[in-house]
């Protein structure tokens, strides 16, 4: 009964360790979700031989856009933009 409990033990760490894959994966879609939502588009209008050139311009500005909203943040940037904010 041991190798029974050891196994239910192994099978919820996984569960654990694959719902915060889920969550990091939610949150880099979530993210970069502008992004990718252009760069598939233009996929798929240059794969029907249509001209895509809206679409990857349309990720270019999304893909820069996300990159200057990029970069260290601390717990002093944590309120930032919130109107309740005291700034102290």
């Amino acid at each position: 009964m041991n190798i029974q409990k050891q196994k239910g033990q192994g099978l919820s760490e996984y569960i654990i360790i694959v719902a915060l894959i889920a969550v990091a994966a939610i949150g880099a879609v979530g993210f970069f979700g502008g992004t990718v939502s252009n760069q598939v588009a233009a996929m798929a209008q240059e794969m029907s031989g249509q001209n895509a050139d809206t679409e990857i311009d349309a990720a270019g500005t999304s893909a820069d856009s996300s990159a200057s909203s990029a970069g260290p943040r601390g717990l002093a940037d944590y309120n930032e933009g919130n109107s309740n904010n005291s700034g102290d």
